[in-house]
């Protein structure tokens, strides 16, 4: 499908910052991006980064505590001035999050269709309990769960690591969202499932049009999936670019070096390459 070249979601000058002990402490600072609508962007960096506050403070998901400064603009609406109760308006129909580890997110006390067709009522409140459920059977059709009629009624436990992830997929799905923001996805996921998770999310956007976020420490996971490229390290930017353009010609040493934490095909068998990131230094 082809992007539309007005941006859907527009970021400017975010900052995020906690107050600690010791005085305010930023963590994200003075960020700005563009996504089309269609389009797919990966924003990574280790642990700490700043990658998962970005993608709170989009959804209005803060910590306590937690400050947001800048503009955040989506289809036309400043997110950071909309009051709590129209944001849960956005938060889930129109933008959807998908989380690193979906055995916490889904409730381990109540079978899996419940849970995705309460999301889906909780949106739709005029929904029949009959609609919903003929909804999360879509949904999980539509991220290759066999059996989906009956397996809506299993619990999570009942379902693989990879499993539980197309079900948190799926129960993003059901509004239809304009944007799937998709933190850390393949956390904990054996490399196989993990592309499968990868190529599914690739083939969502591609059958529905919606933009996608894709959050990870990993640069191998967003070589495939992602149109740009955000590099972050310590609530900086440090890099941004076309996905190509990052991989094959990084203009910054901390780039350069997460790329070198990859492991490659060529690489000798036998050896082990590790990259010490924490020694990059400010000025490079």
């Amino acid at each position: 499908m082809n992007q539309q070249t007005d941006p859907l979601l527009t970021v400017d000058g975010l900052r995020v910052a906690f107050t600690t002990a010791q005085g305010e402490s930023a963590v994200v600072k003075n960020l700005s991006f563009s996504l089309p609508r269609g389009g797919s962007l990966g924003i990574v960096g280790e642990s700490g980064s700043g990658k998962s506050m970005t993608s709170l403070a989009i959804m209005g998901l803060l910590p306590k505590g937690g400050k947001v400064s800048g503009a955040i603009d989506f289809d036309g609406v400043r997110l950071t001035d909309l009051p709590e109760k129209q944001m849960r308006r956005v938060r889930g129909d129109r933008i959807a999050m998908i989380f690193q580890d979906p055995l916490s997110s889904l409730n381990p006390y109540y079978r899996v269709g419940m849970q995705i067709e309460e999301a889906y009522r909780s949106h739709r409140p005029g929904a029949s309990r009959k609609e919903a459920r003929k909804v999360a059977i879509a949904a999980l059709q539509r991220v290759r769960i066999r059996d989906a009629e009956t397996r809506i009624d299993h619990y999570p436990h009942q379902f693989s690591g990879g499993m539980r992830q197309r079900i948190m997929i799926a129960m993003a799905l059901t509004m239809e969202p304009d944007l799937i923001i998709a933190d850390e996805p393949t956390t904990a996921l054996d490399v196989t499932v993990q592309a499968q998770i990868l190529d599914l999310l690739a083939e969502i956007r591609e059958e529905t049009g919606a933009s996608l976020i894709l959050i990870t420490h990993d640069l191998a996971v967003v070589s495939e999936v992602t149109d740009d490229i955000i590099v972050l390290r310590e609530g900086d930017m440090v890099e941004q670019g076309p996905t190509e353009q990052i991989f094959c010609d990084p203009q910054h040493v901390y780039t350069r070096r997460l790329l070198d934490a990859v492991p490659r095909i060529d690489d000798e068998i036998g050896t082990l390459r590790t990259t010490d990131i924490t020694t990059v230094g400010e000025d490079e």
